[in-house]
């Protein structure tokens, strides 16, 4: 959906009152200025800001009503004005840092909204935001209690509640308000087709997920859900498809301002001499790893494309021992982190859970799925591995993520020390809701899962040491073939045609990777290895001013306690902090 910030007058005289008093520690006193925030979000989309933890949501749906655009962008700017003029008001320091994450994140929103409807024909891939209305209700972390909530959603989106028009209606009246103003670009034809063959998917989706509860009477109402939404598609085919663009590329300007959106602060060309750089260091990395692999194995080659291949067949794993195979492999890593006092780890088990068919339809690749931020009452991330599908003969479809070398690094990004730890520690150490939620973008993020695949690839088995170097090989190509693609130095074939013959990927997966840069996510691939890079310059730097009394296990758990501050931030709280902490 077109991203849009709603702001209410009345929040900011509501919440403007309720000052935090001087006794109040500067996490209690940050936390007012963001839920000031907070609560004005939730009036526009209210599904992503309950999945946050915002209480009593359940029952909200998004605005998509008359005016929404000149209503969000009136709301928004009266709440940067009460950001600054708190900011001038504020002496502690900590306080201070988290007005100016909120101030730029809501500038940055204002920039981007701005940008979209200015230049973009508004579309709304309203089955999979339904989808996720309902699904992010019913879910085994949830209290029982709230799954009623869902039919209560279900039916302001069918629009059967009195004051509710049905979701799909004011879909399509958004879009058609837009239809006749020139020069609006039309979505990428690619991404609408894409996403009216996985919309059955997404519509059967919602009466698994409430059919596998013990709700009662949502059936007459999801009936006439499911026929909107099958409606919605047939004018998405007939309306959207004729105004849909062939060139999948942005205009530049939206290109740069998604690059910043993720975290990213270079520019396209600086992205792509950065990154061609690393990639030949890893490559030779790679090169120099193959032979010894081949040795040890008894493979007939040295190339490190056959012997990734050779890898991937030799360590198949059939779609019914996933499960236990990734639970076995995290509890060696969690071995390795112990003796080699890399970060401290949680006292309980991380989570690993297979998809359901919807859920893989949507994301097909392994993800953490975070859990609530605010408000949470024990529940913690979950990596979640996309759903197997067993062949006729009895065999398993096989994919890059479903062999034995391969899960070793895809654990150690998804679980721990990677993604896993960084939720898990936002939930356990109390940081301020503006680092948990605000600061969060895809550089601190990713930035954090790559390097954790690199402090524990030393001591991986050495089949688990290459896939390791190649998933860093992919991240290093992606900061260069996304800013090459947005720019059309490169076509998607030949970018495609890299990906599975130089660096061994799939056909599967390197599809989805140009259809990330294209149109799914135009620049987020790009942040992994920048804040990869990012991470580990300050190491380097953390290492020079300590020396010997540099200690990994406290530089990574100061890390994960910062919660997610940007690159800027965290290397001053860091040096300011961490440093002088350490200095015997």
């Amino acid at each position: 959906m077109r991203k849009v910030t709603t702001f209410s007058l009345i929040a900011v005289f509501s919440v403007a009152i309720a000052a935090p008093s001087q006794a109040a520690t500067w996490v209690e006193k940050s936390d007012v200025n963001a839920n000031f925030v907070l609560d004005v979000l939730a009036k526009l989309t209210p599904e992503g800001a309950g999945q946050l933890g915002v209480d009593g949501l359940d029952e909200a749906i998004s605005d998509l009503g008359p005016g929404i655009n000149e209503r969000s962008r009136k709301m928004s700017e009266d709440v940067l004005a009460e950001l600054r003029r708190r900011l001038e008001d504020e002496s502690d320091s900590k306080v201070r840092q988290d007005l100016g994450i909120l101030i730029k994140a809501m500038e940055d929103s204002l920039r981007s909204s701005d940008l979209n409807y200015e230049q973009m024909l508004p579309y709304y891939n309203v089955n999979q935001t339904v989808f996720f209305g309902i699904r992010g209700i019913i879910d085994p972390q949830n209290s029982r209690d709230r799954y009623p909530a869902a039919i209560a959603r279900l039916e302001k989106y069918a629009g059967i509640v009195d004051g509710h028009t049905p979701f799909t209606e004011l879909a399509k009246a958004r879009t058609q308000e837009r239809f006749d103003v020139a020069g609006l670009v039309g979505p990428y034809r690619g991404e609408v087709e894409q996403d009216l063959e996985r919309a059955e998917t997404m519509i059967t989706g919602i009466e698994e997920v409430l059919a596998g509860t013990d709700l009662e009477g949502w059936e007459a109402s999801y009936a006439t859900l499911a026929g909107q939404l099958r409606a919605y598609n047939d004018w998405v085919r007939a309306e959207i498809l004729p105004r849909s663009r062939d060139d999948y590329r942005l205009p530049k300007d939206l290109y740069e301002d998604a690059l910043r959106n993720w975290g990213v602060d270079a520019s396209p060309t600086d992205l792509i001499e950065q990154a061609t750089k690393g990639y030949m260091d890893i490559r030779g990395e790679m090169e120099a790893l193959a032979p010894l692999i081949a040795a040890e194995k008894g493979y007939d080659t040295n190339d490190y494309r056959e012997v990734i291949a050779l890898l991937k067949s030799d360590g198949a794993i059939d779609g019914d021992k996933l499960l236990n195979h990734y639970n076995a492999v995290l509890r060696d890593i969690e071995e390795i982190i112990v003796r080699e006092k890399l970060v401290s780890l949680p006292d309980r088990d991380a989570g690993i859970r297979i998809a359901t068919a919807a859920e893989t339809a949507v994301q097909p690749a392994p993800h953490l799925q975070p859990p609530r931020l605010i408000g949470n009452t024990g529940e913690y991330p979950f990596f979640v591995i996309p759903l197997l599908t067993q062949n006729e003969d009895g065999s398993w479809q096989q994919t890059d993520d479903t062999y034995e070398a391969g899960a070793w690094t895809l654990t150690a990004h998804e679980a721990r020390p990677g993604h896993e730890m960084q939720f898990s520690s936002i939930v356990e150490s109390g940081v301020s809701i503006t680092r948990a939620v605000f600061a969060f973008n895809s550089v601190n993020v990713e930035g954090w899962g790559l390097y954790a695949e690199a402090i524990v690839r030393p001591y991986l088995p050495l089949e688990g040491q290459m896939i390791s170097l190649q998933y860093r090989l992919m991240r290093a190509a992606r900061m260069f073939l996304d800013p090459m693609l947005n720019l059309g130095l490169i076509t998607p074939e030949e970018a495609k045609s890299l990906i599975m013959n130089d660096i061994a990927i799939g056909e599967s997966w390197a599809q989805n990777e140009v259809e990330r840069y294209t149109y799914r996510m135009p620049g987020q691939a790009t942040a992994y290895y920048y804040g990869y890079s990012k991470m580990q310059s300050l190491r380097a730097q953390t290492e020079l001013k300590l020396r010997e009394d540099f200690d990994q296990k406290a530089f990574h758990d100061f890390i994960l306690d910062q919660g997610m501050l940007p690159p800027h931030i965290l290397k001053d709280a860091v040096m300011n902090e961490f440093v002088p902490s350490q200095t015997h």
